[in-house]
């Protein structure tokens, strides 16, 4: 089966981090990550550009675009995982990896329930095809 593992964090702290912080944590996520990798367990996994270069589509029809996501919540979705895992709970262990990693983070586990195998990503907004989380 596979999860999603769906990372959060308040985007304003993410986005003070100084550039030498911010590596430093994607070195500690990236050892999760090729850990899990090396089980052959990942799919793709994605870190998302800010909420405040996105839009938002909704309502009838065609729709009408607003700005960024809007939420009740000063957490935003920063990025997700695919993970293969046989039940739920062993999907909630590799969360706990990335939460050891990350501990201000809050990650969220849901079953997918559609996949599109072979699908792969396009270069990413860096430009370098870079899949980190």
């Amino acid at each position: 089966m596979l999860y999603a593992i769906l990372a959060y964090h308040e985007e304003d702290i993410v986005q003070a981090w100084t550039e030498h912080q911010d590596n430093a944590l994607m070195d500690d996520l990236m050892s999760v990550h090729d850990r899990m990798v090396d089980e052959g367990r990942l799919g793709p996994a994605a870190r998302l550009g800010a909420t405040g270069r996105a839009v938002t589509l909704r309502g009838p029809g065609p729709g009408v675009v607003t700005d960024g996501p809007f939420a009740e919540t000063k957490e935003a979705l920063l990025g997700f995982y695919v993970l293969e895992a046989a039940t739920l709970e062993e999907a909630v262990e590799a969360a706990r990896g990335l939460r050891v990693a990350n501990p201000s983070a809050v990650y969220e586990i849901r079953p997918v329930v559609l996949y599109v195998p072979g699908a792969v990503f396009p270069l990413t907004d860096n430009g370098l095809g870079d899949v980190r989380p």
